[in-house]
């Protein structure tokens, strides 16, 4: 009995160290397999056409679009994350007062830098019209 709780337990540990790689060739995998399913996708419907002024818009729609990043709504979302985690802290583990402390104030940091540089095309249209009434 001795033996077989010694071979369950060293398969235990061999799961957990090989579980974070099969999560990323699961990951991997499907990422390659859509990549290549959107490019077959591209390549039929290019067949049909006949225009090439339609194919340039084909690939103008398959390419994906940036959006810029929000640091007011990345500051806020990460300061919630940090006073959950000081709350936490202060009710269970000591330690993780100072951590949430620290997330606090990187969600501040973002927070206030996305006051600093205005991400949409809007606001940078406000601030130069700003500076160049003065």
């Amino acid at each position: 009995m001795d033996h077989i709780s010694k071979l369950v337990e060293l398969g235990i540990a061999y799961a957990a160290i090989s579980m974070p790689v099969f999560i990323f060739w699961v990951i991997l995998y499907y990422t390659t397999k859509m990549e290549k399913d959107k490019y077959a996708a591209m390549v039929e419907i290019s067949k049909n056409l006949e225009d090439p002024s339609d194919i340039e818009d084909l690939l103008e729609n398959f390419k994906e679009k940036k959006k810029p990043m929000d640091y007011r709504r990345n500051g806020v979302i990460t300061m919630f994350i940090g006073l959950g985690l000081f709350v936490f802290g202060l009710v269970q583990v000591e330690f993780l007062i100072g951590v949430g402390l620290l997330v606090i104030c990187i969600g501040f940091g973002s927070l206030v830098a996305g006051y600093i540089y205005p991400n949409a095309g809007s606001e940078i249209d406000k601030a130069v019209a700003k500076y160049e009434e003065k």
